[in-house]
């Protein structure tokens, strides 16, 4: 990419787009073509064609997508498998023909099977059945790769596609219906500190800015001493990565990589929901008790990314959890 290249970058407004916008614009890259939801509806084929006719972006990152945690995929698993099976069809097939030099596509390492041998490699890929907690997200983000591989073979179009491990950072979604493991446990942390300090006030100005709290976590941190409630039996394991360094591999294999193959883009390293939950309590600051409830689902019981793939072509992260 040159300094002045067009550059498309879907979804610039959540979590993974605007890192990836922040990446760009420290590197020079001046001319980032930017459109929010209601200035550009990714899942109308009128919409994007007009975008690409108009606009000729010569790269793009697919960043756009409906997400969510376990909760949002039960809840509404047409949503997840529609919008995102459109959202990466029309903006694919409109990069193709209006001759987009390379695209960049972000997969998740919840399309791997549900029980993969540890580390995961990429070619584990549909070799066992999905994690049925998001296995419509799941399934749209499979597509999605197997749909930049298809118009790389028969139309030689540059797709390349990531597969990132769980996330957080900067612009993470705190809403405890619709976010992920991380800023869950934070949010539900902040709250029950708040609770303990008998700060009523505190919480209510956290549910005005982030939204509503579900009836569990409110009996949670309502008893006359405050628990941090936690979903599963803690045992399941996650890797974590910083948006920032997937904003940094993003734009890395969009300059270096030209290959079929998806690559995995993690940090080799994992620990349990339940230590994650006590590093999480330590940080904010509540001393009280974590509460787990096996009743809930726990998700997939590990997912700890093999990057070797990543890491021979000559990128590490930099940004450890550890403090």
């Amino acid at each position: 990419m040159e300094k002045s290249s067009r550059i498309f970058v879907a979804g610039h407004r959540g979590m993974v787009g605007s890192a990836i916008v922040r990446r760009l614009a420290a590197a020079g890259f001046g001319n980032l073509l930017l459109r929010g939801r209601r200035e550009l509806d990714l899942c109308r084929q009128d919409a994007v064609d007009a975008f690409f006719a108009q606009e000729r972006p010569e790269y793009v990152f697919l960043a756009a997508a409906k997400v969510g945690g376990i909760h949002a995929n039960d809840a509404s698993p047409a949503d997840f498998i529609r919008d995102n099976l459109l959202i990466q069809t029309l903006v694919v097939d409109a990069a193709h023909r209006h001759g987009v030099k390379k695209l960049v596509f972000l997969g998740s390492s919840c399309i791997y099977p549900r029980l993969c041998p540890q580390p995961i490699r990429e070619d584990y890929l549909l070799t066992g059945p999905l994690e049925p907690t998001n296995q419509w997200y799941a399934v749209a983000k499979i597509a999605g790769i197997w749909m930049c591989r298809a118009f790389g073979r028969q139309h030689g179009m540059n797709a390349v596609s990531l597969i990132p491990t769980n996330l957080y950072g900067e612009n993470d979604n705190f809403d405890l219906v619709t976010s992920h493991l991380m800023p869950a446990l934070i949010r539900k942390a902040h709250l029950a500190k708040l609770a303990a300090k008998g700060d009523s006030e505190g919480i209510a100005r956290d549910e005005a800015r982030f939204g509503p709290i579900p009836e569990d976590v409110r009996a949670a941190i309502s008893r006359p001493k405050p628990v941090l409630p936690v979903w599963g039996d803690g045992t399941p394991r996650r890797e974590f990565l910083h948006v920032d360094d997937l904003a940094d591999a993003s734009v890395f294999l969009m300059e270096r990589y030209d290959g079929e193959e998806a690559v995995n883009v993690g940090v080799g390293k994992d620990e349990t929901i339940l230590e994650l939950a006590r590093r999480v309590a330590r940080v904010v600051g509540f001393s009280g008790p974590i509460e787990l409830s096996p009743g809930f689902p726990g998700g997939t019981p590990r997912k700890l990314l093999d990057v070797s793939r990543l890491a021979a072509l000559g990128w590490s992260p930099r940004i450890d959890l550890d403090p």
